[in-house]
């Protein structure tokens, strides 16, 4: 009877506020104390109501049990399915129809407000800044993912080995050291790779491609780890490898692996190889 009558009988004790369910006040006592009973199984994060944490699991499951009825598109949430019936959106998704059209590369939109959101990969706008570091972002959720960066938050974990990682992507590409499954492909050679990114690498191989060029002298690199390695020439930064029995310092683990054979009198190479290669030894 109390929620016709609108009585509240249950009062908070810190901000007073009032409830017409005894349990109800629990569940909000935990604003109050911090205290959070119930924790996801993947990554740990504890929740002060069992409906958040289960909702958050979805983001690890990938369910999405709302839809919309006419363009089947799913929700994780119900509010987020309520708020794609609102309005003009809603509507233009009945009709199919894409009104909001770019200036600049003609590409289509259902409403303005993903229209403004593409429009900032034309103008470079990034208006959403990193309080610590400053780097700014086009959209809310990249800010959101980079400030993990800061906090340290991973919430997205593998429940085989139990590694942490700061976002989905990162753990669907760990994932595969596991499964094995590596479904990059080189259209060239059939050489296969698990993450895009290595097959990127990969092609250059065959393309010649070294996109990466010094500021300072001009030499192309095929991968941008070679251009940092390369930089230390120039900038005259601290070797970070240094030889353990005469301190000589190297720009690159490789060389300084190369060097310790002058110590051990290891030799791997016959002539023909060594004549090839830079192999730095020193007088001890």
């Amino acid at each position: 009877m109390r929620i016709h009558t609108g009585e509240k009988p249950f009062i908070c004790s810190v901000c007073s506020k009032g409830f017409n369910q005894r349990g109800t006040l629990a569940v909000h006592m935990r604003m109050h104390t911090g205290e959070k009973p119930y924790s996801c199984s993947v990554c740990g994060r504890g929740f002060a109501r069992l409906s958040d944490m289960k909702t958050h699991t979805r983001l690890h499951t990938g369910e999405k049990p709302y839809s919309c009825g006419v363009c089947r598109k799913g929700f994780r949430q119900l509010a987020h399915l309520r708020m794609h019936k609102c309005v003009a959106d809603y509507k233009l998704c009945r009709r199919g129809e894409k009104r909001a059209r770019c200036s600049i590369c003609g590409k289509t939109f259902r409403h303005n407000g993903i229209l403004q959101k593409h429009m900032t990969s034309h103008t470079g706008e990034k208006p959403f800044p990193c309080t610590v570091c400053g780097k700014r972002f086009r959209q809310k959720g990249s800010l959101q993912t980079h400030m993990r960066q800061h906090t340290g938050e991973r919430p997205f974990g593998c429940f085989i080995c139990g590694k942490r990682f700061s976002q989905s992507g990162t753990l669907a590409s760990h994932m595969r050291i596991h499964t094995g499954e590596k479904p990059f492909s080189c259209s060239v050679c059939n050489n296969s790779y698990s993450e895009r990114g290595a097959l990127v690498r990969h092609t250059r191989v065959h393309t010649g491609e070294k996109p990466f060029t010094c500021t300072a002298c001009g030499k192309k690199f095929s991968e941008k780890g070679n251009l940092n390695k390369h930089m230390r020439i120039h900038t005259g930064e601290k070797p970070p490898y240094s030889c353990s029995v005469c301190d000589k310092g190297f720009h690159q683990k490789a060389h300084l692996q190369s060097h310790m054979r002058c110590h051990t009198d290891e030799k791997p190479y016959n002539v023909a190889q060594s004549t090839r290669g830079k192999l730095v030894c020193c007088t001890v």
